[in-house]
Formats: C-alpha cells, structure tokens, sequence
C-alpha cells in the first residue's frame, strides 16, 4: 500500500495496450517455428554424427519434441517471452484477469502444447488398428447373418470402417480452432483456448493507426469446410444408392461366391483378421522380421531393375537396399527400416502419408 492506494503487480491496463491482433500473433508464433526448427536441425546433425544416422531418423519425433520443450522452459517457463514474443512487441497475460500467466498456467501450456500430439500420434495408430480389426470382425459377422433388418447398420459400420482414419483425426478441430481464431484474433493454439492464454500489444497505438485481422480467411476456411462436406454427403449417398442397387441386382452371385472373394480381399488388402491370420506371420505385418535380409543389391543379379548409384540406397540408412520395401505412395525403403520408421510414427519418411505395417510390400524380382 502506497499513498492510500493499493498497488496491483502484474496488471496490464486494456485501455493503454490493446489485444495483439491475428498477424501480429501469426508473426510470432512463425518466428517461433523457425528457432525452434533450426534448434532441432542442430540437435539432430549432432545425434546424427554422434550415434548414427539412423538412431537420427529413428527419433526424429522425439528430438523435435525435447527441442521445443527445452525452447519454451528457457522461456515461457521462467516468465520470460520468447524471441518471437520480443520480435512482435506482444506479451501473454490470463484473459480473465488480465495479469502475467501463473506459474500453473504455464506448466499447463507447454506440458499440453508439446505432449499432446506426441500422445496422439502414439496412440492414434494402435486405437485405429483395434477399431478397424473390431469392425471388420462385425461386418463379416453382419455379411455372414445377411438379416435385412440390420443393413442400415450394416451400412453405417462399413462407412465407419472407410473412413475411420479422418473420422478419428484431430485436423477437423484444429481446422475450426483455426477459423475461430480468424475471426476473434484470439487463442492460435488449442493449449492456449485451453489455459485461457492471450496476448497483449506492448507498443502504443496511434490514434490513426488501423489494426486489421483475417477474417478472410477465416470466412474462406468456412466455406472450405462447407464445400468438402456437401462433397463428402453427395459421395456417400452416392455410393449407398450403387450399391443398393448393385446388391439387389446381383444378390444371389454375391451369397455364392461371398465366401472365395472375401478372404481374396482381405489377402490383397493385408487386412487379416486373427481367424484367419497364417500360422507363424505377426499380427502387425503379416510378413517375418529376419534377422538377415532375404535379398541383398550386393549382387548384381537381384533387383537389376534399380539403376546403381544413389537411387539404389535407402533413404532412411542411406545404405543399399536390403529387402527393398514399397509404402502405399510408392517410396522405396528397407523393410527393417520402414517397419521401424512406422512404429514410432505411421507415416512416410519422405512424403508423410499415412501408412499402416501391412500396407507395406516387399518387393521381389
């Protein structure tokens, strides 16, 4: 208490700094993105010369994520802004009472803002494998009974089974927070919606000086969305009429034959089901890790069709091909190395499509 009066640490006055507008907020967080991105480049050309390339590519997830948690705790964590905070002249505060972020919030922020997606994509992939192994196990199930009073159903899990990997992502409510943000100018992050965290603009505001956001885009994202579900429902009922109709026509080639075509789909697909899984292949897939590889491009005769050189080596070993490997994308790789790549992140090194284990074929000549 001072003169009668009692002072309040902490408290930045709204009607001397406004709110950090969208650019001013995107400004920030892309300056962020590029130290801490150069931060893990550094990190991993270190790993890489100390312990291998591949050790590098096999935890390529993890040294960005340690990275960007050791940036924010040198940072936000102690109280102080980052360089991209100190390069747009913004500042964080709770958006309820309008002080500098506690302790709590901050632990909060940077715990969900870095593990969450490293959780996700952990645990996203397995989730996906059980729901797709339980529905498939349902529809054949539901195919075999062929009872009319569950075909709606029927139906419903087939389209789930189809669409089970963008039905499970997180990118539509990102793709909403993000138009969110357009319009407000507020909480870029999901972490920071979460924790109630925003930014205040440090620099004095000229009485004639204009603040402009992206609303824009925002209302373009909308309709964007918009579109690809109109899109997405006509396709559907689309397909549900086709095949109605193609059941209906065909019913009785369909029960003949249901029983040879089902498991040559499932054989070409990899999609096995435990019943019907061959006797000494993995449940993930489908194929034996050896511990020697089957075919080697030391000789000359094996695999002759890829050009020598360069194009002959593994992009994640940076070694010629042993047992070469095609995703669903195309990309070649090492069977040992891919499997390894997709169980710590199921996706293509090279083009970062979504693969499975099974999807992945080895490659004869």
């Amino acid at each position: 208490m001072e003169n009668g009066n009692i002072q309040q640490p902490n408290r930045i006055r709204t009607y001397d700094y406004p709110f950090a507008t969208s650019p001013d907020i995107l400004r920030t967080h892309e300056k962020d993105a590029y130290l801490t991105s150069t931060l893990s480049v550094q990190a991993s050309s270190i790993l890489r010369s100390l312990l291998g390339v591949r050790f590098a590519h096999r935890h390529t997830d993890t040294i960005n994520r340690l990275t960007e948690l050791l940036y924010l705790c040198l940072t936000t964590l102690l109280g102080n802004r980052t360089l991209g905070e100190e390069y747009c002249d913004v500042i964080q505060v709770e958006d309820d009472t309008l002080r500098l972020v506690s302790l709590s919030r901050r632990v909060g922020y940077i715990a969900s803002v870095v593990f969450t997606p490293w959780l996700l994509a952990k645990t996203l992939p397995a989730l996906r494998r059980r729901l797709r192994t339980k529905l498939e196990r349902v529809i054949e199930r539901g195919k075999r009974k062929a009872q009319a009073l569950g075909s709606r159903r029927l139906r419903f899990q087939e389209y789930v089974l189809k669409h089970l990997d963008s039905l499970t992502s997180p990118s539509l409510i990102y793709a909403w927070s993000l138009a969110t943000f357009y319009f407000t100018g507020s909480y870029y992050h999901l972490s920071k919606r979460l924790f109630g965290l925003r930014y205040i603009f440090t620099r004095r505001i000229q009485p004639d000086e204009q603040r402009v956001g992206y609303e824009v885009l925002g209302l373009l994202l909308v309709l964007q969305m918009v579109v690809q579900s109109i899109l997405h429902v006509t396709q559907t009922l689309l397909d549900n009429a086709s095949e109605h109709r193609a059941d209906t026509d065909s019913a009785s080639a369909i029960i003949s034959n249901k029983e040879v075509e089902i498991p040559v789909r499932s054989t070409l697909e990899g999609n096995f089901t435990p019943q019907n899984l061959p006797r000494g292949l993995p449940q993930t897939t489908q194929t034996p890790m050896l511990d020697h590889p089957r075919y080697d491009l030391s000789t000359p005769n094996t695999m002759s069709w890829i050009p020598a050189g360069q194009q002959s080596k593994c992009t994640l070993c940076l070694e010629p091909f042993r047992d070469p490997s095609v995703n669903t994308c195309g990309h070649v790789f090492c069977w040992t190395c891919i499997q390894d790549w997709i169980k710590e992140k199921a996706e293509c090194p090279l083009c970062r499509q979504a693969i499975l284990p099974q999807k992945v074929l080895p490659l004869r000549s």
